[in-house]
């Protein structure tokens, strides 16, 4: 399917007598699980095969991520021409983001960030992340002082996954919109090439929406533009960037995309990934206003423990003499979907799910063993937080030049 920026989210709706599924930048939604090739084919996307996982470990000498090798990022629109950038020594850039809405993240906010840090240390580029406190202004009750301290909060949530001061810039937007000349440029030629029609289109917005909503778009589209940010790029306006996001953010980029060419700057590149279920089942993504469907990186480990023994939605049976004899469904098991995203070893994971398929492991068994890496992972993130304080985090957000020359 032809990629087409002007796609109504009606259309990524999808109805068939199986299932019903919702994905836009607000609502995720279905009646089974996620189906992504569907999202795939709608979206006008480019799935990632093995070819191009192959190239990319060809191309760069890293042995893919476990994200990639296990297809958890799955979509994509112009990889392969950010490999031939490599390949060839050209320069490009990464850029995601981050729309705070708690004080602390949840685990599942932290997959784009461990995968965005992966990629920055195997190519060794610059890297944008921009906090859209404007936009959580815009679409909830929240005042902006308050907004200002989640935002602090969340950027050292990010912080803590080991980023490089002199590799990365990360701003807020109530910040960096009234500081930046550039950015407020770029932004506003974004905003003359769309209509309002087709902001409507594309996002939804109706009558009663505010006029805030309707411009903002523009805003989350720009720092795919190095021309937004010439305390980096200097004069070097048309340099490329890759922008790994979950897939529910692609209808910002297909419009994006659609403006780059009429303004002489390069279309980004994107690497989709799929949602960390909720505790209670694959039907909608981790949501950090339900404390009960998510692991938060502020839990204790009791806590942790108590979340996944009560919620984890399981894909065994109910006795368990019929477990060990017809085997637990790790598609719909919620334990197995995380372990599937945090456990490292791969020998281990297929051995996992060998065992809950053949009914050889129950389901408190996969929960222990999840509780145990998930535990490890919010301890070990704690202690790295710990270590950011606000005159850091302040420095990643100041306006700088970066360690590149262009």
């Amino acid at each position: 399917m032809a990629e087409d920026s002007t796609a109504k989210l009606a259309d990524v709706k999808i109805d068939d007598e199986a299932e019903t599924q919702r994905v836009d930048p607000w609502t995720v939604s279905a009646s089974k699980a996620v189906n992504y090739d569907k999202l795939i084919a709608e979206f006008g996307s480019n799935k990632i095969d093995s070819a191009l996982i192959e190239r990319f470990e060809r191309v760069t000498g890293q042995k893919p991520h476990i994200f990639l090798r296990r297809g958890l990022f799955f979509s994509h629109r112009e990889l392969d021409e950010i490999l031939t950038l490599y390949e060839n020594k050209k320069p490009f850039f990464l850029y995601t983001g981050r729309g705070p809405s708690s004080g602390a993240l949840h685990i599942g906010h932290l997959i784009p960030f461990m995968f965005t840090k992966w990629l920055q240390d195997v190519f060794d580029v610059p890297l944008i992340v921009q906090m859209t406190d404007d936009e959580k202004y815009l679409w909830r009750d929240i005042s902006l002082d308050e907004l200002k301290k989640i935002t602090l909060s969340n950027v050292k949530d990010i912080l803590a996954c080991g980023f490089d001061v002199n590799k990365t810039f990360i701003f807020s937007d109530l910040d960096y919109v009234g500081q930046s000349n550039a950015f407020n440029v770029v932004i506003l030629k974004i905003r003359k090439c769309i209509t309002f029609n087709q902001v409507k289109g594309i996002f939804g917005f109706g009558d009663s929406d505010n006029i805030g909503k309707i411009s903002f778009p523009a805003i989350q589209a720009a720092p795919s533009f190095s021309a937004s940010f010439p305390q980096i790029f200097g004069n070097a306006k048309n340099i490329k960037c890759l922008i790994p996001c979950a897939i529910d953010q692609d209808p910002y980029f297909r419009m994006t995309r659609d403006v780059a060419p009429r303004l002489g700057y390069a279309k980004p590149a994107l690497i989709h990934s799929q949602f960390l279920p909720a505790l209670q089942g694959a039907q909608t993504k981790m949501s950090a206003s339900d404390m009960n469907s998510s692991i938060y990186l502020s839990d204790t480990p009791n806590v942790i423990k108590k979340k996944i023994n009560k919620y984890a939605f399981s894909g065994g049976r109910d006795t368990i003499e019929e477990h060990r004899k017809l085997g637990g469904d790790c598609s719909i098991d919620i334990s197995y979907q995380f372990l599937t995203f945090f456990l490292e070893d791969d020998d281990e994971l297929a051995k996992i799910e060998k065992g809950y398929t053949s009914g050889e492991i129950l389901s408190g068994e996969l929960k222990k063993r999840l509780i145990e890496i998930l535990q490890e992972i919010v301890k070990t993130h704690q202690d790295q937080r710990s270590q950011i304080t606000d005159d850091i985090a302040r420095e990643f957000m100041r306006p700088r030049k970066l360690k590149y020359t262009y």
